[in-house]
């Protein structure tokens, strides 16, 4: 018989509030980008079944260093692939053979395992300051909040019954409030027959390896740009997520097991493992679990889902896609209502810093895309330029 600690460890990680957490950011995930991958994909010359390849090496890649990465430092790291990297990969390999676009792959995941064994980015984020980490963090995720009320336009009785349950579970048992507006949003969209359940084929993804080729053109041409787009526009809006939510994990590791993976399962497709942002709050916040220290569990529960994912593959894709695109953006703008409140909250909290962590949170909300680099990096450069430019002039008088 196993000691009660034991009993209540098992009963900890079952939690329904876990388990409903992991598989909503999954499920955001993949809804929201997985597309960008087949045509990524697609772009540099993949056959179907190295897209399924593909597929299997990035939710094998995710799965296990999200659930290892939350096991080991028992706080809720979640990894995901860079989406504004597969963006970029969309135009920039085209023409480039698919050989050559894993030599990419690997160059890129080097320079993220590099950053992290020289510590040389958490150096730079201990300089971030908690306001303008909150005010990011709000400002990535504020779109997922308005976008529930945009989507209600076109789906008022699917959107209403699942922000009616909401407000009310809410209030009678907050542990489930997720997992009970979603089997609600599941019914509406039954009875109303928008899910897809008829295009799911059940098969295994099989892993395809392809020779990498080191082109020194490609590899500074469309190498170096994914290394920085994943650093600025995933990495450091993860940092910021941890810190936002109070959870102080040591950065370098987490980049340099990402940037590890990334190179291992370059050849089968992995072109960027890194820190989760929008998806990883979903873990962080109440609606994962009232104690904070058990959170975690939701990130294991997201590894368990990323591997069926990864080996499922394209069936797992399928799935996703039978549920209606407005159930997904309304259980994420719920999901998501706490981290946001708080977000603000942390970030407005102190009046000497709050002209800074406005200007954060307004440029990242905006959707500013520079450079092809995303919103969140630019905010949070402008905020740290308003918020040291006023720290000097403090200092001076």
């Amino acid at each position: 018989m196993g000691s009660a600690r034991d009993r209540q460890s098992v009963a900890g990680f079952f939690s329904l509030p876990h388990l409903s957490a992991g598989f909503v950011a999954v499920l955001v995930g993949y809804t929201s980008s997985a597309v960008i991958i087949f045509q990524a994909a697609g772009a540099a010359g993949a056959s179907a079944a190295e897209i399924s390849s593909w597929l299997w090496a990035l939710g094998i890649g995710m799965g296990l260093t999200s659930a290892g990465l939350s096991i080991y430092f028992r706080t809720p790291v979640l990894t995901a692939w860079s989406t504004p990297g597969a963006a970029l990969l969309v135009t920039a390999l085209s023409g480039v053979p698919i050989n050559e676009a894993i030599g990419i792959f690997i160059f890129s995941s080097s320079l993220i395992l590099l950053c992290g064994i020289t510590g040389w980015f958490e150096k730079i984020m201990h300089h971030v300051p908690m306001p303008l980490a909150g005010a990011m963090l709000a400002g990535v995720l504020l779109q997922f909040g308005i976008n529930l009320f945009t989507v209600m336009q076109s789906s008022l009785l699917l959107v209403g019954v699942m922000l009616g349950a909401f407000i009310l579970i809410k209030r009678v048992l907050p542990r489930y409030t997720i997992p009970i507006v979603l089997l609600a949003g599941c019914a509406v969209s039954f009875f109303q027959e928008q899910l897809n359940i008829d295009a799911l084929n059940w098969q295994w993804s099989s892993p395809v390896w392809v020779t990498p080729v080191f082109n020194l053109q490609t590899m500074i041409g469309v190498g170096v740009p994914l290394f920085i787009i994943t650093m600025a526009s995933q990495n450091v809006p993860g940092v910021a997520v941890l810190r936002a939510n109070g959870y102080d994990t040591p950065v370098s590791p987490l980049l340099t097991w990402t940037g590890l993976t990334g190179v291992v399962l370059a050849p089968f497709g992995g072109f960027s493992y890194n820190l989760a942002a929008i998806t990883a709050a979903i873990c962080m916040g109440n609606e994962a679990g009232q104690d904070r220290s058990k959170r975690y569990m939701a990130s294991v529960w997201a590894g368990g889902f990323y591997l069926l994912t990864g080996l499922f593959g394209s069936t797992i894709a399928s799935l996703f896609a039978a549920f209606p695109a407005a159930l997904v953006m309304a259980i994420a703008g719920l999901a998501l209502l706490s981290t946001i409140g708080n977000s603000l909250s942390a970030a407005l909290a102190e009046p000497s810093d709050r002209e800074a962590a406005l200007l954060t949170f307004l440029v990242t909300a905006s959707g500013l895309n520079l450079l092809g680099i995303s919103s969140a990096f630019w905010g949070l450069c402008i905020g740290l330029i308003a918020y040291y430019a006023q720290k000097s002039i403090r200092f001076n008088h």
